[in-house]
């Protein structure tokens, strides 16, 4: 992999990150841009002790564009975009309308492929590769910037998810405090050791192999099973068998057999609802350790993939019940949801 970074008329890092060592990477933003100029502060809720962003600059980003128009295609004659060069592998940069910014974290895009009608679900596994590689770049990078205590990289997928940019993509936030959902799973893994002096995310593993029920697929290094108390119609968590705290220190061998696993989940997700039916819509979220503080070290790395889509036609809406009080109520029972996502194998 061959890095380069290079900045945006507004003073952005953008970075390329290409297959081919000899990749020369010097085309320029041309285009008359002003300064980023953020509204971004984060406000602590009192009562729920969790963190919400206030971002109002935000109301002004780029909304479904026509794919001529498209923010995230190369630039080319006429027609200047996000990304100067004509062509590209995987691309990231600072977001224009970050929810996080200065004091407050930063935000990225990273843009999967040139190829505006892909998904991620049509790369190569060399391209996939490219993608994990870029994604523990920057979780490297963003661990080093004073105030980070945790880098979530994610893709959303879909107008139902709320995707306003078609192009294959995803995004990373480098938070400045521990997430309201991570900080539950410490707890809960602070909890498991105390009663039992083991380590939950193992056991949670273990008991999942040996009930197989709820498996989808296992390779070697990695294993996919739709989690016990699902809350999600259709829910995976990949998890690597070696567990480990975030991206930066999978081994050689699970980094090779990542995209292999990974690509087959995503294109059996797109078979769940039968021939006909529209892109599964899901989200793909990273779940890594804070960089700081206890419970570190216990930490399991792995991949939650969900689809809001519980039946054909028919999406998973959280209403009272969900948003009011967290409580999730599921209509597919995570057994049915595993067997059905064994059936659309490749």
């Amino acid at each position: 992999m061959k890095k380069t970074s290079t900045r945006l008329a507004d003073g952005r890092e953008l970075l390329y990150y290409d297959a081919r060592d000899d990749a020369v990477r010097d085309a320029v933003d041309h285009r008359p841009l002003d300064a980023v100029s953020t509204t971004s502060e984060i406000r602590r809720d009192p009562l729920l002790g969790d963190w919400v962003a206030i971002a109002s600059h935000r109301q002004g980003r780029t909304y479904h564009p026509p794919a001529d128009e498209c923010p995230l295609c190369p630039s080319r004659d006429g027609r200047l975009s996000e990304i100067p060069a004509p062509d590209y592998d995987v691309v990231v940069f600072e977001n224009r309308f970050p929810s996080l910014a200065g004091d407050f974290g930063r935000c990225e895009v990273v843009c999967f492929t040139s190829d505006h009608d892909a998904s991620f679900a049509d790369l190569t596994e060399d391209q996939a590769g490219l993608v994990l590689e870029a994604w523990t770049d920057r979780t490297a990078e963003l661990a080093e910037l004073p105030g980070v205590e945790q880098v979530f990289c994610f893709e959303n997928r879909g107008a139902e998810i709320g995707v306003t940019l078609g192009h294959p993509h995803g995004q990373i936030y480098a938070y400045p405090f521990v997430t309201p959902r991570t900080d539950l799973m410490l707890r809960s893994l602070a909890d498991h050791r105390a009663s039992t002096g083991r380590n939950l995310f193992d056991d949670v593993v273990e008991r999942e192999r040996a009930a197989a029920v709820r498996v989808v697929l296992e390779g070697e290094y990695w294993i996919a099973f739709v989690p016990y108390a699902a809350h999600w119609p259709y829910e995976v968590h990949l998890h690597p068998k070696r567990r480990v705290p975030d991206l930066r220190t999978l081994d050689d061998e699970a980094r090779h057999e990542f995209p292999q696993v990974y690509l087959e989940l995503l294109r059996r997700f797109d078979r769940i609802f039968g021939d006909g039916e529209p892109p599964t819509p899901y989200i793909a979220a990273w779940h890594q350790a804070p960089f700081r503080g206890e419970g570190r070290d216990d930490f399991g790395l792995h991949l939650e993939l969900f689809t809001i889509r519980r039946t054909s036609g028919k999406l998973k809406f959280l209403a009272g019940s969900e948003s009011g009080m967290s409580v999730f109520i599921n209509d597919v029972p995570p057994e049915a949801a595993a067997m059905r996502l064994r059936e659309v194998a490749s």
